[in-house]
């Protein structure tokens, strides 16, 4: 019988994007094309500032849609970029993006795949 163990993940980051309601899906296709394997959509609602921002006086949508996305780190700024962008967060009102590392992730891995990065490289060792 084949015991269980667990397997900790320690190289990933945790992009976390808030942004209008609506535009989440382009956003996580930029984020596949840059090498983002998958992401996770919720669905929130802004509190605070939202009738007007700034003297500009745009209108500010309370419905809003969070993305988050584990990426490996040497992933993180490609991905990050490529969501910036996506999302238009260069304009007011758009939204917010953060980046921050994680200390362990985990998740199912195949067995041969941990064998692997552990430096073995023919399964039958």
């Amino acid at each position: 019988m084949k015991q269980r163990g667990i397997t900790i993940l320690t190289d990933a980051s945790l992009i976390t994007c808030i942004v209008q309601r609506g535009t989440a899906d382009k956003i996580v296709r930029a984020a596949q094309d840059a090498g983002a394997q998958g992401a996770t959509i919720n669905y929130a609602q802004g509190v605070g500032v939202r009738e007007r921002l700034g003297v500009m006086g745009l209108a500010i949508e309370v419905d809003k849609e969070v993305i988050t996305i584990i990426v490996a780190n040497d992933q993180a700024d490609r991905v990050f970029e490529a969501m910036y962008l996506a999302s238009k967060l260069d304009t007011p009102g758009m939204g917010i993006m953060t980046l921050a590392a994680l200390d362990k992730i985990a998740t199912y891995v195949p067995y041969e795949l941990v064998e692997r990065l552990a430096g073995k490289t023919d399964p039958q060792e």
